[in-house]
């Protein structure tokens, strides 16, 4: 009895190491991922070149967008046929293209209001991440509850470009921050529960794809909260 206790107590702490060193993968991952986001947004932002194109080509936007979408799906989709570091590459490929679609955002609001919503992301995030990550409640049956809402939230938004609605727009933002709080706690107890199912020659590419998960949730998080914290250059 003695030795099957010290068997499953090894065999225990072997699947929690397994699982702390994949999330470890997961946030550099996805933290690099920001830097890479934030670096080639302030790039285009003081690049004169870059605002004329963009001011310009306004309907280069919806390209770039049509871009992200492309490499997410990608990524999500074929992770499992292409190498990890194809997968690593398209991901911060991504982060690349994001940076560029986000760097409007320092021509609106000023430095000192992004710079302050950032860490207030950063906190939020934070916090619901550790709970995700340390709960032993199931979030599943919230999960699906969230990806609904999200749905719903997109298309609202798409409405909303339309309607112009100032109220229903905030109305979207403090929905869209509750979505995004709820999605982070979700997807860590999800890429937690994949680390430790997963065999350990998939460990890189579930990092990317965790890594992912949590940028998408980090990013959207921050631009809602941006609406409610952000002062205008005006």
């Amino acid at each position: 009895m003695e030795n099957y206790q010290n068997y499953y107590s090894q065999t225990e702490q072997a699947l929690d190491s397994k699982v702390s060193a994949v999330m470890k993968r997961v946030y550099v991952k996805m933290f690099l991922a920001l830097l890479v986001t934030a670096f080639v947004s302030l790039f285009c932002a003081a690049s004169p070149s870059a605002i004329s194109f963009f001011t310009t080509h306004s309907g280069f936007m919806w390209g770039i967008l049509i871009v992200e979408l492309v490499l997410v799906f990608a990524i999500t989709g074929a992770i499992n046929k292409m190498s990890s570091g194809t997968a690593t590459m398209l991901f911060f490929l991504f982060a690349i293209v994001n940076g560029v679609a986000l760097f409007p955002i320092f021509l609106v609001y000023t430095g000192v209001s992004i710079a302050k919503t950032f860490f207030i992301t950063a906190g939020t995030f934070g916090a619901m991440s550790i709970y995700g990550y340390f709960t032993s409640q199931d979030l599943s049956k919230w999960g699906s509850v969230l990806v609904m809402a999200l749905f719903g939230l997109i298309i609202c938004s798409v409405v909303n470009i339309f309607w112009a609605n100032s109220t229903f727009e905030w109305i979207i933002s403090g929905a869209g921050v509750l979505i995004f709080v709820g999605l982070t706690a979700w997807d860590t107890q999800k890429i937690k529960s994949w680390a430790a199912a997963a065999p350990a020659e998939s460990t890189s590419k579930l990092a990317t794809i965790g890594a992912l998960s949590l940028y998408l949730d980090f990013i959207n998080l921050f631009l809602y909260l941006l609406r409610f914290f952000g002062n205008s250059r005006d």
